[in-house]
């Protein structure tokens, strides 16, 4: 459980880290200096690595794959950019993105089949 939660935890800061200039639209995107964009994606990325990383080592040492940690870590990006991109960019979800977490939910279950 700490693995998930920390993954949530490091998924929600690069979601920001990599989004959050983007909010206002395009026109207010473009009006932010790209410099300053990248200083404020770096630090939050790092912020991000504090959290992904012991998640990683904690979650490997207690018997996941690596390919079960990242598809998980996917599962979970694509569930948290879900959020984000309705709570913060308000943008609407569709039924592609249901069919895409779907389709995602279903490789986590085939790397945990048999564990």
């Amino acid at each position: 459980m700490p693995t998930i939660l920390l993954l949530i935890i490091s998924n929600l800061f690069m979601t920001t880290a990599w989004y959050w200039h983007l909010r206002g639209g395009p026109q207010v995107a473009e009006s932010r200096p790209v410099l300053l964009v990248i200083a404020v994606s770096w630090g939050l990325a790092l912020v991000e690595y504090c959290f992904a990383v012991p998640a990683n080592r904690i979650g490997y040492a207690h018997g996941w794959s690596a390919g079960q940690l990242k598809v998980v870590q996917e599962a979970i990006a694509l569930v948290v950019f879900g959020g984000f991109m309705v709570f913060v960019l308000g943008e609407p979800l569709h039924w592609r993105h249901f069919a895409a977490f779907a389709c995602l939910m279903a490789a986590v279950g085939f790397l945990f089949v048999g564990r």
